[in-house]
């Protein structure tokens, strides 16, 4: 991807804490910087983590950096493959790399064992026989420390049965290991959390290998150390949790001690993106899959019609900061218009055609005119496209009793342009035996070749697209809109599947595409003359039966400073 379009990320506070860590006395003086992107694999990204992926990698790039890429595969209930390499393609696709720097957190489980089995003979960590309900009893309140029967237990007797987990003798749920930290914190986190839980389950790497697992909190801090990461950039819910990373760090003879820094998340109206609602969505057949053109996915999105540029865009447009924030959708499509209006071919296509019929142009005959493919780049050069007595345009630039300031086709009407053609005025329609009109007829100026008449008139009518019936593809078009038709489908008491937009999806059969449309694959996108920007559907169209997609309309409405 060209370097100018690929935004770099502009000073933030991340990085002013960056700048002291480097510089002379600070903690990572000397040091590359080190950063990493470390999803789950239990389901596909969506726009959210475009966020944290822009902020992990394009630090990294702007400090001439390393970004590792790490499974946060330590929860085997619904890690998968699959999301692994899904994660990989979307990360590509955005334009980043991690080089050989791809790692597993489940590699480093011996590892992790080993460090639990050290916090144990250190006094630090005991097994607790408290189950999950009893554990929420025993929690304690902001006035009331929190209890443990099992708090005192020997570090033999612990270190027997730790081992005894490890070997699969107990069930889900029987023990637990628990770091001693400080029952009376204030931080709820500290309150001597679970290092490890029982979960007799098959892993997508590991296999069988495993019956404990460790806790997030506990293998995420092991995993950048052992990795070499200097500055662990996460969300802003692990804040909380920032005093038990640095108590890990601490405590484990782990080989660096990197610094955690937490940002908001991103937040966008009219969509949900929590993965369990997302995979409801999908389960559940309320969309057609994680790739469905209407779910904030980075597969969807792509599916749709994004860009990686308009979506590195919004990341970088919208900053980076401690406060919490809820970002416009339509600013999301703001970007994107923004790219493609740059670098999209125009094309001609007629979704809801009606035969127009230029009586006074000869049967049989047909000519060609070239046409611009963008006219804000004239380097793209033209396009040739065909004309005859039969086309089609858009069912409404007809009427037959027109409406106050109507400026398209009606009997006796103005004169209008059809693009790069000629001008013509409509002399009437023809009507079925329903009384339905299925045709326009008009006639034309020949001395009006390419719209500009020989007599230099300006015609005052509307400037029309239109496509030769004889050439014309037919082509199947899929208009989205958002998802949800509530600004806040998770908001309070809601259910956001009763927030479901029924009009999210409109399909429309038999279009009519140019004929140089043909061989068209995605990704490529084009603005379709006075519909919108659209692409070609990379899982249903092909020639012969092409499938376009609409990214997002022409009209803008987002303001920007709004």
């Amino acid at each position: 991807m060209p370097e100018e379009r690929n935004p770099t990320m502009t000073q933030n506070f991340i990085h002013d804490f960056i700048d002291e860590d480097i510089a002379q006395g600070g903690q990572f003086q000397g040091m590359t910087v080190h950063t990493r992107f470390p999803p789950e694999p239990n389901g596909y990204l969506h726009i959210g983590h475009a966020k944290a992926i822009f902020v992990d990698f394009g630090t990294a790039e702007k400090y001439h950096g390393l970004c590792n890429l790490r499974m946060d595969d330590t929860n085997p209930t619904k890690e998968d493959v699959e999301y692994v390499e899904a994660i990989q393609e979307d990360i590509h696709w955005l334009g980043y790399d991690w080089g050989d720097r791809f790692y597993f957190a489940s590699d480093y489980f011996d590892q992790m064992y080993a460090y639990a089995v050290e916090l144990i003979k250190k006094g630090l960590a005991y097994v607790c026989e408290l189950t999950p309900e009893e554990f929420k009893a025993h929690r304690g309140d902001v006035g009331t420390p929190a209890t443990s029967p099992w708090r005192n237990r020997s570090v033999e007797e612990s270190l027997d049965l730790f081992a005894r987990m490890k070997a699969g003798e107990f069930p889900n749920g029987r023990y637990t290991l628990r770091a001693k930290i400080d029952l009376a914190s204030g931080n709820f986190n500290m309150r001597d959390p679970v290092l490890y839980r029982i979960n007799h389950m098959h892993h997508h790497r590991q296999g069988n290998k495993w019956c404990i697992y460790p806790m997030y909190d506990f293998a995420h801090p092991i995993e950048d150390a052992l990795e070499g990461i200097t500055h662990s950039l996460c969300s802003l819910e692990f804040e909380d949790h920032r005093p038990l990373y640095d108590w890990v760090i601490a405590n484990c003879p782990v080989p660096s001690k990197p610094r955690q820094i937490e940002f908001a998340r991103l937040g966008i109206n009219y969509t949900v993106m929590s993965k369990r609602k997302l995979r409801q969505l999908v389960e559940e057949g309320k969309v057609s899959g994680w790739d469905d053109p209407r779910m904030p996915t980075l597969c969807g999105l792509r599916r749709r019609g994004y860009t990686p540029r308009s979506i590195r865009n919004f990341s970088e447009r919208n900053g980076v900061s401690k406060a919490a924030s809820t970002v416009e959708f339509a600013f999301l499509e703001h970007c994107l218009r923004e790219d493609l209006n740059e670098t999209a071919q125009r094309v001609m296509a007629v979704l809801r055609p009606i035969r127009l019929t230029v009586t006074n142009y000869p049967e049989g005959h047909s000519e060609t005119f070239q046409v611009e493919n963008n006219p804000s780049r004239p380097e793209d050069g033209t396009r040739a496209v065909t004309f005859s007595r039969h086309l089609y345009i858009e069912a409404e630039d007809f009427l037959e009793t027109p409406v106050p300031k109507y400026k398209r086709l009606y009997p006796g009407g103005p004169e209008c342009r059809l693009k790069g053609a000629y001008l013509v005025h409509c002399t009437g329609c023809v009507k079925d035996e329903a009384g339905n009109i299925v045709e326009v007829l008009c006639e034309y100026d020949p001395d009006s070749r390419g719209g500009d008449p020989a007599d230099g008139r300006k015609g005052k009518g509307a400037t029309l697209h239109w496509v030769d019936a004889a050439t014309a593809l037919d082509a199947e078009v899929r208009l989205y809109d958002n998802l949800f038709s509530d600004a806040d489908p998770d908001g309070g008491d809601k259910n956001f599947l009763d927030c479901l937009n029924p009009g999210s999806l409109e399909v429309l059969s038999g279009a009519k595409v140019e004929a140089g449309l043909k061989d068209v694959a995605a990704p490529a996108s084009f603005q379709f003359l006075r519909q919108g920007y659209f692409c070609a559907d990379s899982k249903d169209s092909k020639p012969g039966a092409l499938v376009f997609n609409r990214a997002v309309s022409l009209k803008d409405g987002f303001k920007p400073g709004k």
